[in-house]
């Protein structure tokens, strides 16, 4: 395809387009339309995790019956391979320029198809913008939920369209880059949290160059004071077996209570951990705001904020030292700059939920590193999520290089695909 400039669309008398109205009034400056929305599912196989599976605390653990199993005393398990599919979503267009984006979550595979596919058909690709607010105001229940992730989803792609469109990386659309190389901390989601498991793993990170860790509680108010005391171990475990020029994170997936947090934050305050993920629901902004005049460990939340009129409610109360949104799910990329903006007026830092790694790395890439200083990399969750693309983001010595391909630069490997289908629906 021709390669694009912002100015090349300009007529060639005078500084502004011709401009024409179609049927309905709305101004359109290009005859581009979208003429399909797609979910392309592709299928083929995948090795297993290979590891004894360490689950964490979620808001369902408060009930004693659903606490998790016990720590995993297998030290290995075998791998296998085992069918694996992942959802896309494709937008098409008449002049052949075409979004992809990926992978998608089930859930909203019904509500692209159903509710946002007939609406976008016709329209303008490139007016992002406009589609964004269009969306939002088409459904009653647009604020939050499965149709905010659709659109996530759609926002996504329609980034990756424009990059096609104009040949360039998403993160250059946006206004950067801010870095050449992109550091991501260590999600550990999954590997077991017994003492000396986790200093053998930690070590091992921190050879591989990461500078933050992440590691998820797998105790909570089910598990008594006993329960208590291993989460504290675990910070004292990686603080010791660390250092102190190593940063460590700690993720309670809303599977505590304020009071709880509050005692756990006295017991390790000495430990100097960056932060404590989602202590408690993110619904219960009076306990963020209790828990953060009580500590002096930083407050983070946000992954499960839909749109910037929640992150503002948090901003203004001073609720919380990092915002989480994550682009899969607040609203997509438009959505997370202008979480960004909101976020660098009460200098509060945004370090995006890792979902997926595409939408996050761009616009973080495009952000001053004060806003958006590092991303998130599920370490053994991500493999599954980028396993059929062609040039997968894996880190190296804990940074990313920056994509040079145009949009989000998503590639498929045809080697790796048994089938792959376009779902209806």
């Amino acid at each position: 395809m021709k390669r694009r400039s912002f100015i090349g669309q300009l007529g060639a008398i005078g500084a502004f387009p011709l401009l024409s109205f179609n049927t309905r009034g709305i101004t359109d400056s290009t005859s581009i339309k979208i003429t399909d929305v797609q979910i392309v599912r592709v299928t083929g196989k995948k090795e297993s995790f290979g590891f004894p599976y360490q689950g964490q605390i979620t808001p369902l653990t408060a009930y004693p019956e659903h606490r998790l199993a016990p720590y995993p005393e297998q030290k290995t398990i075998e791998k296998e391979v085992y069918t694996h599919s992942s959802n896309y979503i494709k937008i098409t267009t008449n002049e052949g320029v075409e979004g992809f984006y990926g992978l998608i979550d089930q859930e909203v595979v019904w509500v692209v198809l159903r509710q946002l596919r007939p609406f976008l058909i016709g329209q303008d690709p490139l007016a992002i913008e406009t589609l964004w607010d269009k969306m939002y105001r088409l459904n009653r229940h647009s604020r939050a939920g499965h149709y905010m992730m659709a659109i996530s989803a759609v926002d996504n792609a329609l980034w990756d369209l424009r990059g096609k469109y104009y040949n360039e990386p998403v993160y250059k659309l946006l206004g950067g880059p801010t870095r050449d190389k992109l550091e991501v901390y260590a999600s550990c989601l999954g590997f077991s949290v017994l003492p000396e498991d986790l200093a053998t793993k930690s070590v091992e990170l921190k050879s591989e160059g990461f500078r933050y860790q992440k590691w998820f509680m797998a105790n909570g108010l089910a598990d008594g004071s006993a329960g208590l005391m291993k989460n504290v171990e675990m910070v004292r475990v990686l603080r010791e077996t660390l250092g102190d020029a190593h940063e460590i994170m700690f993720d309670a997936f809303n599977g505590w209570d304020l009071d709880y947090a509050k005692t756990w934050c006295n017991l390790v305050e000495e430990y100097r951990p960056y932060w404590i993920e989602e202590a408690v629901n993110s619904d219960k902004i009076d306990s963020f705001v209790e828990l953060q005049k009580s500590t002096t460990v930083p407050i983070a939340t946000g992954e499960h904020f839909y749109g910037r009129w929640e992150v503002a409610e948090f901003l203004k109360r001073n609720a919380l030292d990092y915002v989480q949104a994550d682009p899969e799910w607040c609203g997509g990329v438009s959505e997370l700059v202008k979480i960004c903006n909101l976020a660098s007026v009460f200098d509060v830092r945004v370090v995006p939920h890792g979902h997926n790694i595409h939408a996050a790395m761009h616009v973080i890439a495009s952000q001053s590193p004060m806003t958006c200083p590092i991303g998130e990399y599920l370490l053994n969750w991500m493999p599954g999520k980028i396993h059929f693309e062609k040039y997968p983001h894996i880190p190296v010595n804990g940074h990313i290089d920056l994509p040079g391909r145009a949009g989000f630069g998503i590639v498929l490997d045809e080697d790796k695909i048994d089938r792959e289908e376009i779902l209806r629906i």
